[in-house]
């Protein structure tokens, strides 16, 4: 095998994207785990110390996931989950929105209120207390059943927890914990989208009416509808209407193997025309 081109899917989504539309400035994924990147000037970086690349510009790796900061709005929940992950004191920011663990968070909220108000009746189901048995996609079908009698929820319990005949009104209150489990990290997810815009000038009103292109994938984002609503609004929210009006959060399905390609591509062209 003859490697072209390492790339990881937040810069091949970053390239795809923009080899599709020259304004995308950055390059979010938001699935099982999270990443940005966003494209810099290259005299902006206080690191680089080479030659300056001929376009001006360059592509800057986040790595967001391992963000963490005292404004995070951590919970006991949340500081347990990291305690007892396989990287604790890591990954915090990804811990909070990402695919992998939002699940996970509601099974412990879902465990406390048994624990202390008898959630689920007297006795403790046995899987509740299973970490990662509640998955996101079964926290987004629950998130979602729209039915009278929320039957997918009653359902998810059932088949995931072995917890049965559970009243509407119990139902309701897992309805609601999703809520606010999917709402809170879709809104930090936005935030970590403002600070990206804000660091490249892109959230100031009155200034050109430049377009302003975010290329994102993920399963969370594209099959969570709830969670990137939530997150679109709170972006429209951050950045004020004037804005947001030239904003464009774009669906990227598979850019990071398209863009993988394309940058492989370019390179062999790159090395041919040395030759």
């Amino acid at each position: 095998m003859k490697v072209t081109a390492l790339v990881n899917d937040t810069i091949g989504t970053l390239a795809g994207g923009r080899y599709d539309d020259n304004d995308v400035v950055a390059a979010v994924i938001l699935g099982t785990g999270t990443n940005a990147a966003y494209v810099e000037r290259a005299n902006a970086i206080p690191k680089w110390h080479g030659l300056l690349p001929k376009s001006g510009d360059m592509v800057i790796n986040m790595e967001w996931g391992n963000f963490r900061s005292s404004h995070l709005p951590l919970t006991e929940f949340d500081q347990a989950l990291d305690a007892e992950s396989l990287n604790p004191g890591e990954q915090i920011y990804e811990k909070l929105i990402s695919g992998m663990y939002l699940g996970e968070i509601v099974r412990r909220v879902l465990l406390k209120m048994t624990e202390e108000a008898s959630l689920f009746g007297d006795d403790i189901p046995p899987k509740l207390k299973i970490p990662f048995i509640l998955r996101t996609p079964h926290m987004s079908m629950m998130h979602h059943d729209t039915s009278a009698d929320l039957r997918t929820v009653g359902a998810k319990l059932k088949d995931v927890l072995g917890i049965q005949g559970t009243s509407l009104k119990t139902r309701r209150l897992v309805v609601a914990v999703c809520d606010i489990v999917a709402k809170r990290g879709a809104r930090l997810a936005a935030a970590g989208i403002h600070g990206v815009l804000k660091k490249l000038g892109r959230d100031i009103p009155g200034s050109d009416k430049h377009r302003t292109v975010i290329a994102m994938d993920g399963g969370l984002y594209e099959h969570y509808t709830i969670f990137s609503e939530t997150l679109e609004n709170t972006l429209r929210e951050m950045l004020g209407e004037e804005v947001s009006s030239s904003v464009v959060i774009k669906l990227a399905n598979d850019g990071s193997g398209i863009g993988a390609a394309l940058l492989a591509a370019a390179h062999s062209q790159y090395l041919e025309a040395e030759v």
